[in-house]
């Protein structure tokens, strides 16, 4: 049984996996000693992995490496791709974790991935295992949060299921400017990227089950990819 955790920029993820199968998975706003113990001492994981964005308390770390076999994702921690990045000492490990669970599943296939979370990430993975790269942008909640607290009179909104393409009101205006801002980004990101490689498109994060249905490229949303990729990276390392 192995353990993943995914210290993101607002959540804590924890699950466990055994046989490939996930059958435990939480997200918490914040971690604690208590929340981690219990769920070792219920679930005796024989091995672990952690990829950590975001942050944590260091006796949480200290805790599963205590009890068992642990990997800190790094941008030295060996993984089933070849690393076309040029800077790979500064590619987030959750961008390299998702690309890796793309490629496992979708072999032999060209795949785009998009997480959209705190901020959007791109990745590009050919279909003989190389990472090529990608992009970043601004998530859903940074573009409202940015045009709240740089302006004076601007007001912090949040992302709604109906909303205009032609504002008739500051906030129509803010929420037209913003997700249609978004969707028409990450439609043109696909396509352009459809004029040099036939490509299957992923979409994962939180914003992911909000955009899926609003893009007019064909696309599968897989909210566990995070979680996959870092599980196979941990087979990889260890068995």
């Amino acid at each position: 049984m192995n353990l993943v955790l995914d210290i993101g920029n607002t959540f804590a993820k924890v699950a466990l996996i055994q046989d490939k199968e996930i059958f435990f998975s939480k997200s918490y706003k914040e971690l604690t000693l208590k929340n981690l113990d219990a769920i070792l001492s219920c679930y005796s994981p024989q091995k672990a992995i952690a990829s950590i964005v975001g942050k944590i308390r260091p006796e949480l770390i200290n805790l599963i490496r205590s009890r068992i076999t642990t990997i800190i994702l790094d941008q030295n921690t060996p993984i089933p791709l070849k690393n076309q990045y040029n800077t790979p000492e500064t590619l987030g490990y959750d961008r390299i974790a998702v690309a890796v669970a793309a490629n496992s599943l979708y072999p032999n296939r060209n795949v785009l991935i998009i997480d959209a979370g705190t901020a959007i990430t791109y990745e590009l993975v050919t279909s003989d295992a190389v990472y090529l790269g990608g992009a970043i942008s601004p998530g859903i909640s940074l573009r409202f949060n940015a045009l709240n607290s740089h302006t004076a009179k601007l007001p912090l909104l949040e992302k709604v299921e109906n909303y205009p393409l032609i504002g008739q009101n500051t906030s129509e205006c803010i929420l037209s400017g913003v997700l249609n801002g978004v969707i028409g980004e990450i439609d043109a990101y696909i396509d352009n990227v459809k004029n040099i490689y036939p490509i299957e498109t992923v979409l994962t994060g939180g914003d992911s089950n909000f955009l899926v249905d609003k893009l007019k490229n064909s696309i599968f949303v897989n909210q566990n990819l995070m979680t996959i990729g870092l599980n196979k990276i941990l087979e990889f390392n260890l068995g």
